[in-house]
């Protein structure tokens, strides 16, 4: 049995400060002489003990923090980078707990696709659906990938002073390596579990789902198989695991078959979903349970454990994960993205055939295969440099300290051509020098579930260019996204933080500026539907 946190992630400010953390792919700087960080990667095995995973490590200056040892740094070194020790007896390199900050990796996306499926609607979504996080990691990031399996890791950030002090963003990414062409990739088992209850009868639900099939369809290879589950009141296999090469045609006449019919018991599909990708499973290939539904629970099992647990032996023994598709205006956002967090998995959304079609063809590899499993992040903040910080959502996230290295604590299951982003606001403190934070991420080989680790750092001078305009575009967008996730979800009792932690949000139009010229520059579609989407919330508020 795996154990399982369901802790909330503490947002809390911490010394009297906020540090905002991006994080998408971990890269290891070295200071230049101007300040910069250059990027470089150090990857090592990691150790194989459970943790606290507040770690050793030493730095130019005393008193730094780092997270994590067992990671091997090159010589030659440049001001600011720290070498990790395997021992330090005095513990003046150890943080303290509120100097650490630990989550499980998130590449879910829901949050973000609805929010616009609801603003093109005229409405603005309910704060409860808003996670800052998937905002973020709904944009393409600048970060350099890897040569091998597992994470490259970044860190940089930028100067964001505000009326309540001089803040900085720091940003962490994590990048995979990008997906083999077409035909390398391994196999694909996939068993699709389809909501066809009444409320999927509603234009932009089941018929969008029957496209989405349809593209995936054509899409697959010969050797990929697909089995074929339904749920409204019960769950029936309408096609058992079954090779594509020469059953398309069959594979096509079954999705169209597909109709609406009763009731909402997700718990059962669920469960005959699993049962037929077991019965299916592939050696060799990629094993994953694909549900497609807007997730409104109405019958059986209605809570995320509960449907779960019946199913656990499955995820856990044979490694089959969950895929979480959503659909539709009104959509069961929270029940979703629990079954795919606790289900091993990630979530995205789809409201038309464009969506469809870059989730199930230019998407596909990196949302059915694993790069890493059981991803988790680490961030030190060296106590001396930072007077406080935040992490800017993945409130869902959360993970112990301790549990870091824990390998029986889970994390997130990463595909290639994945980039996760983590969002901190910090505070530093007057005349900081050295390193601010250095970031580690752990996952375990999808193969043999060897552990690994790499680690990345930045220091005080690499975080001094102001935001806007002279930080990086893609670091400019992510800060964007992040700031109208907060605006989405209002302000907190506190009046000089924002509900998540961001200081002094901008105001709509603002943020619609910065991302119309950020689209101009980067000629990203992406942050052009971006800008769009801030105009729509600003004429929704009125």
């Amino acid at each position: 049995m795996r154990l399982r946190t369901n802790v909330r992630l503490r947002t809390r400010t911490y010394r009297g400060g906020t540090v905002v953390l991006l994080a998408g792919g971990l890269l290891l700087g070295g200071c230049s002489a101007d300040g910069a960080r250059d990027a470089k990667s150090i990857d090592a095995p990691a150790r194989e003990a459970p943790g606290a995973g507040a770690g050793s490590g030493s730095t130019a200056g005393a008193g730094a923090a780092g997270p994590a040892d067992g990671v091997e740094q090159g010589k030659g070194r440049q001001e600011g980078e720290q070498e990790q020790r395997a021992d330090q007896p005095d513990g003046r390199f150890a943080p303290e707990p509120d100097y650490l900050s630990t989550f499980a990796l998130d590449v879910d996306t829901a949050s973000y696709g609805y929010a616009l499926r609801t603003l093109g609607e005229g409405r603005l979504p309910d704060p409860g659906t808003v996670r800052p996080e998937e905002f973020i990691n709904s944009f393409r990031q600048d970060y350099e990938r890897p040569e091998g399996d597992g994470f490259s890791v970044t860190v940089d950030g930028a100067a964001a002073p505000t009326a309540e002090g001089d803040w900085s963003l720091v940003r962490v990414g994590l990048a995979t390596r990008q997906a083999e062409h077409k035909g390398e990739r391994p196999p694909a088992a996939l068993t699709f579990v389809v909501d066809i209850s009444g409320s999927m009868a509603e234009p932009g639900r089941l018929d969008l789902v029957k496209e989405s099939l349809g593209i995936l369809t054509d899409e697959l290879g010969g050797d990929d198989s697909i089995a074929l589950v339904t749920f409204s009141d019960r769950a029936e296999t309408r096609l058992p695991m079954t090779r594509v090469a020469d059953s398309r045609s069959r594979i096509h006449d079954v999705i169209e078959e597909l109709e609406p019919a009763e009731s909402t018991n997700v718990g059962a599909g669920i469960e005959t979903g699993y049962d037929e990708a077991v019965e299916g499973r592939r050696s060799g290939a990629t094993n994953r349970v694909v549900l497609l539904s807007d997730a409104l629970a109405n019958t059986g099992d209605t809570e995320a454990d509960a449907i779960l647990e019946r199913i656990e032996d499955e995820r856990t023994e044979h490694g089959i994960t969950l895929f979480g598709v959503g659909v539709g205006s009104d959509y069961g956002d929270a029940l979703m993205e629990q079954l795919a967090d606790r289900g091993d998995g990630h979530t995205t959304y789809v409201s038309d055939k464009a969506q469809a079609r870059k989730v199930f063809v230019d998407q596909l590899p990196m949302n059915v295969e694993l790069r890493a499993r059981d991803a988790k992040a680490q961030v030190a903040f060296d106590r001396d440099a930072v007077e406080s910080f935040r992490l800017i959502g993945y409130e869902n996230r959360a993970v112990a300290d301790e549990d870091f290295r824990n390998d029986r604590v889970d994390g997130g299951e990463v595909g290639p051509g994945h980039t996760v982003t983590a969002l901190y606001a910090v505070k530093l403190r007057p005349g900081a020098s050295g390193e601010v934070a250095r970031a580690t991420v752990r996952w375990l080989d999808p193969e043999t579930r060897a552990p690994r680790e790499r680690s990345g750092s930045v220091g005080a001078s690499a975080v001094d260019a102001r935001l806007w305009g002279d930080a990086k575009p893609r670091l400019q967008v992510t800060a964007v996204a992040a700031y109208f996730a907060e605006s989405l979800r209002g302000e907190s009792a506190d009046e000089t933080l924002s509900y998540g932690g961001l200081p002094a949000v901008p105001d709509l139009g603002e943020l619609e500026e910065r991302a119309r010229t950020l689209a101009s520059s980067t000629e990203d579609g992406a942050v052009k539907e971006l800008a769009e989407a801030i105009d729509q919330a600003g004429r929704a508020r009125g």
